[in-house]
């Protein structure tokens, strides 16, 4: 991957403040925010910088967002500024998440947070959807294509929610056959 065209952070503090921002925000999911934080607001990567790191993030273990965290931090400024961006997403909201759990041991059983969690459920399900929408633009410069893109989108979508297959074989089997598509198309 090239190095950024864009302006990073300034410091190892920036990550930590950006990603600490980005994780605040992120009930039920940081992807959207990040995309809006890293691509649009601050411009740390284009769009297609972010596709590709997320990409690369999303078959690596753990949560998408926490190794693109680390990406952009070692990116910028090595083993210092992975850190730096790993603890500015995770160090506040485990402190929040703690509190929530001892409230929620004591709450659970009361039916208006039962449906307040059904409903923070549908907004993230909704952030994820509009984030896709947004980035399906970027597929017009990827080797693959919009047509083949959608294709194995609806593969996956028919493969994990309705055949109801585990995602790491769909991912497995699903995306060494992109990966061939693309290693031809390059």
């Amino acid at each position: 991957m090239s190095l950024p065209a864009v302006p990073g952070p300034r410091s190892a503090s920036d990550l930590f403040f950006a990603f600490n921002r980005m994780s605040l925000q992120g009930f039920g999911g940081v992807l959207a925010i990040a995309q809006r934080e890293l691509v649009e607001r601050l411009q740390w990567l284009t769009r297609e910088e972010f596709v590709e790191m997320l990409s690369v993030s999303q078959v690596l273990p753990g949560p998408n967002v926490v190794n693109l965290s680390l990406m952009i931090g070692d990116r910028h400024f090595g083993l210092r500024g992975a850190f730096a961006a790993l603890a500015g997403m995770l160090l506040v909201p485990l402190v929040i998440v703690l509190v929530l759990a001892a409230l929620y041991a004591e709450f659970a059983s009361h039916p208006v947070v039962a449906g307040a969690l059904r409903g923070m459920g549908a907004v993230a399900a909704g952030l994820v959807i509009a984030t896709g929408l947004k980035l399906l633009a970027t597929l017009k410069k990827n080797p693959m294509g919009v047509p083949l893109g959608l294709a194995f989108a609806a593969l996956v979508f028919v493969a994990v929610a309705l055949l109801h297959w585990p995602l790491a074989w769909t991912l497995l089997g699903l995306g060494c056959v992109a990966v061939a598509v693309v290693w031809s198309r390059l």
